[in-house]
Parts: structure tokens; C-alpha cells; sequence
């Protein structure tokens, strides 16, 4: 079945994360992504592992299915000219080589559209395209803790402490995308094409907009609350008889649903807990009162008294949990790489209640050279 974005020709020099997700997510929706690697090793992801499969590692796998690969060394004359050849038909290019490298090797934005201006020219930034920091490289957990994302993650008394999935890493390849979608939209009306720019600094600092907001207002800084929410209450986990819940009840008549439930409506009445805003001032007496009430049933018990009520609640489940899910099964958010019995998750998007398939499994280190780039040429 055709994508979305049938007929885009997508040109992507990248490796690690940032860029070839954004890669991934235009060649299940549909566009022809030419990956371009270089000789020597290709993308450095492809040894992130284990686990590995068929030479390459999972990592590896997940965000480069669907594309082509050839092989370029842009420190050579020739091969930036091979590069060109490319492009004068692309619509779409993402790079997120290290910063300054394309323009020391002319294939930075003015020399590629030069080339093609219809050309929709997307570069990923560790630190942005401008200030003291954007000649200096970084990764996600460096970004989380310039970002201040590690202080505002665990308890009071933890360390700072990382997010666990890369959340700079995916957002920034996102926020390309977005970018890239938008400029294509705008040049059907001006016939041109445009610059994106995106960097996981941006998406650090969008990531912590309420509390960056939040201090530009008040001065004061952020608490930590462990696994609650800052400003909502009951809205965090609960240990139970046996396995740990989560309960949202983010506001009074949820709290009131849930009051009742467990069995204390007076909870409601009560002068420290009676309204929103008196919960989240004063969480702990909250959670004094309610966890001995939880750990008297399990938490399938509470899941159906809960639920039942009407009251949102999940239970904590760990990554085996997850994946023997139902919902999972019925969301049919798995995909199996063609040709290969390696599972992987599909994009978390549908089209007319589809979601896209990959066309081929990713591809070995320069395998479609002879296809891109025939003798001829």
C-alpha cells in the first residue's frame, strides 16, 4: 500500500539517533530515504549493541528500516559532487553530522540548495545554529543535564537522575519532521524551499517549559516529587498487597469517585484534602491517609474498584508486562522486518485506521550503491 508520502525522495546523512529516526519516520510513511554512510563503518549505530541481529545491532535495525544505503566520503571532491547528484531531485535532506562539518566540506545549506532550491534542508544540532555552544557536539544525557531534565526526575533525596529512553534524541528527530511536513506544505505555495533547524537543546528546554515557566513567574525552584506529579493529587504510584498502581485523579470530581470507592468518602470533607489545590500543598497527608487503605488489597483488586469507579489508573507494568499486553496486541503496534524474524515497534501512527508497514528490513553498509549510483555516472 502506498504511504502518505509516496513519490518523496528523502536524502539523509546521518548516523546515531536523531537523525535517521527522523529518516525512519518518512520512509514508513511512505518517501524513498537514501541513507549516506560513510565508507568506513557506516553509521556508528549499527555496533550499538547487544543485541544484534544479522551483523547489525538492534538499534540499528529499528531506525533505518526501510531506506537504501550508499556509501560517500565527504571529505572527497568527487563524492561531494556524487552527493549533488542526489539532491538535485531530493525534496527532503536531514543531516546531523557533527556540527560545522558540512560546511567545511561545502554541503551545508547555501551550496546544497544552490543545487536544488526547491530543496527542504533539515540539520539536527546538538546545541542550536546559533550561540556560544553550536560548534559543540552532544548526546542525549549530556542535553538532559544541560537541560536540567535530570533535576527535576526522582525523588527529593535521589541524585540527578536520567530519564531512561533517549527523550532529546527522539523529540529532536520529531520536531524534524514536523519542520520537514510543514516545509514541503509551504512549497507548494512558493515554489521554494526552506531551512529547518531543530536541536536537542530546543527539545530539552520544551521538555521542562512548566517549570521553566513556572520559575520565570515565581523565582522559586522546581521540587522533585518522585513518581507524582508537582501539581496534581492523588496523581502518582501507590505501592499495594502486591504490585505497585498508579491512580490520576486530577481533579475533585475524580477525587471524590475515588474517595468513595476506597471506602472514605470523608476524604472529601477533610480540611487539608477537601479541593485541588489543598491536595497538592499538602500531598503527604494525602498519601498517609491512603496507602494503608491500598496495601490492604492487590492491586488487580483496586485495578477493578477503580476502574470501575471511573477513576484512570494503570498498573506499573515492566517491559515483559508490556509487550503480552492486549492493548498491544490490539493496537498491532508490532512489526516484523520483512525478510527477517526480527520484531521490532512500528511508527505510533495511523493512516485510515493502517499503520504503515516497512518495505525491506534496514540496509547493509552501502548496498544500493550500484542502484543509486550506476557505473555510468
Amino acid at each position: 500500500m502506498a504511504g502518505p508520502l509516496d513519490g518523496v525522495k528523502v536524502v539523509e546523512i546521518g548516523q546515531a539517533l536523531a537523525g535517521p529516526l527522523a529518516g525512519v519516520i518518512l520512509a514508513d510513511m511512505g518517501a524513498d530515504v537514501i541513507k549516506v554512510e560513510k565508507p568506513d563503518g557506516g553509521d556508528d549505530a549499527r555496533l550499538w549493541g547487544p543485541p544484534f541481529v544479522g551483523g547489525d545491532s538492534v538499534s540499528f535495525h529499528t531506525n533505518n528500516r526501510g531506506k537504501r544505503s550508499v556509501t560517500l566520503d565527504i571529505k572527497s571532491a568527487a563524492d561531494v559532487e556524487r552527493l549533488k547528484t542526489l539532491v538535485r531531485d531530493a525534496d527532503i535532506l536531514i543531516q546531523n553530522l557533527r556540527p560545522g562539518i558540512v560546511d567545511d566540506f561545502g554541503i551545508g545549506p547555501d551550496a546544497m540548495m544552490a543545487v536544488n532550491p526547491r530543496l527542504i534542508y533539515c540539520s539536527i544540532w546538538a546545541f542550536g545554529y546559533t550561540g556560544p555552544l553550536k560548534l559543540a557536539p552532544g548526546f542525549d544525557p549530556l542535553l538532559q543535564c544541560y537541560g536540567a531534565v535530570v533535576t527535576l526526575t526522582g525523588r527529593p533525596e535521589d541524585p540527578p537522575t536520567f530519564c531512561a529512553p533517549a527523550i532529546n534524541d527522539t523529540a529532536t528527530g520529531m520536531w524534524c519532521v514536523i519542520g520537514a511536513l510543514a516545509a514541503l506544505k509551504q512549497r507548494d505555495r512558493t515554489g521554494l524551499g526552506c531551512v529547518v533547524d531543530a536541536s536537542l537543546f530546543e527539545s530539552a528546554v520544551a521538555w521542562v517549559q512548566g517549570p521553566l515557566n513556572a520559575f520565570n513567574v515565581t523565582g522559586n525552584l522546581p521540587q522533585r516529587h518522585g513518581a507524582a506529579s508537582a501539581t496534581l493529587a492523588p496523581y502518582q504510584i501507590f505501592e499495594t498487597a502486591d504490585r505497585p498502581i498508579c491512580i490520576a485523579a486530577g481533579n475533585d470530581r475524580l477525587f471524590v469517585k475515588l474517595a468513595r470507592a476506597m471506602g472514605h468518602p470523608e476524604w472529601c470533607e477533610h480540611p487539608l484534602l477537601s479541593d485541588g489545590r489543598k491536595r497538592a500543598a499538602n500531598r503527604q497527608a494525602l498519601v498517609d491517609v491512603m496507602q494503608p487503605v491500598l496495601l490492604a488489597r492487590t492491586r488487580q483488586d483496586w485495578m477493578g474498584i477503580i476502574g470501575e469507579a471511573g477513576v484512570p489508573c494503570a498498573p506499573v507494568n515492566d517491559i515483559a508486562e508490556l509487550a503480552e499486553t492486549e492493548q498491544l496486541q490490539a493496537m498491532d503496534m508490532m512489526r516484523t522486518l520483512p525478510g527477517t524474524e526480527l520484531k521490532i515497534v512500528g511508527l505510533p501512527i495511523t493512516f485510515d485506521r493502517q499503520r504503515p508497514h516497512p518495505r525491506s528490513d534496514s540496509p547493509k553498509l552501502g548496498e544500493h550503491n550500484d542502484v543509486v549510483f550506476p557505473a555510468s555516472s
